[in-house]
């Protein structure tokens, strides 16, 4: 191998490293000295189900359509609600990571783009625990389950290309800007609920269809119930919705964070 490759394999090899060292920091010191540890990533958004199937199931007497890939609402607020809760909270956190890590990027030549990423893998880890609780559920209350799951890391790793390239946007804009974290809080809120989380998109009045078109997240919450609770194959023009979302959000994210990355350690 000559000069230049060998370098480019070193450089891989160590960038490979240090996200294995980040992610397992990042989830270490989000449960340090915590009794239950790790188990809260998956008790606080179990907490939260129970809370919105009270509030939607319980008071608000919602009904699943019929027809719907199934009739629990439990499990249809779950799996909708899991493709969701990874996306915002790897944007989330990604917003203010690089300021938090400021002593990293201004002391060494530290490559702060890998910030979001192990943020999402780091994520990711409670993210595969609460899916095996979800097929276990699904077993359990339908009888069966789909092997059309096979499929679910593909939607995963698009929802993550997704989710890394805004929070590129926002972490590289908070370190100008410091009330970029407050307002992305703010929009994802605002997505949540144009997300069709909780409630189906037929409960939508038709006026407002079009915020479910051009929602990625509405594509991915839809492909993450049916490939869990159905056995429908995916469809390949919504796949190419997702995926062309999510290789643009990480093209752009790319280069704006690229581009106002020069200044990161003058301005931290």
């Amino acid at each position: 191998m000559n000069l230049p490759g060998r370098q480019f394999a070193r450089n891989l090899i160590e960038r490979r490293a240090l996200l294995y060292q980040m992610v397992r920091r990042d989830f270490e010191q989000r449960y340090v000295g915590a009794a239950a540890g790790w188990l809260w990533g998956i008790i606080h958004p179990l907490v939260m189900l129970l809370v919105w199937k009270f509030v939607f199931e319980t008071c608000m007497k919602i009904e699943m359509p019929r027809g719907e890939v199934t009739q629990n609402y439990t499990l249809f607020l779950l799996a909708g609600y899991l493709p969701w809760f990874l996306f915002q909270e790897t944007v989330q956190r990604s917003a203010n990571s690089l300021v938090e890590h400021s002593n990293l990027i201004t002391k060494t030549a530290f490559p702060s783009e890998i910030l979001p990423i192990a943020i999402f893998f780091s994520s990711l880890v409670n993210h595969f625990f609460t899916i095996l609780l979800l097929v276990g559920a699904t077993a359990w209350w339908m009888g069966h389950f789909s092997w059309m799951l096979l499929f679910l890391p593909l939607y995963t790793l698009l929802t993550g290309m997704l989710a890394v390239g805004i929070g590129w946007i926002a972490a590289s804009l908070q370190v100008y800007l410091r009330d970029t974290a407050q307002v992305t809080q703010v929009l994802l809120t605002v997505w949540m609920w144009t997300t069709p989380v909780f409630l189906h998109e037929r409960s939508y009045p038709q006026k407002y269809a079009w915020l479910l078109d051009y929602n990625p997240l509405a594509y991915v919450v839809r492909n993450y119930r049916d490939r869990i609770l159905s056995g429908e194959l995916p469809r390949m023009d919504e796949l190419g919705v997702i995926a062309f979302y999510s290789a643009t959000a990480i093209v752009l994210g790319g280069l704006f964070f690229r581009q106002l990355k020069r200044g990161f350690a003058d301005v931290l």
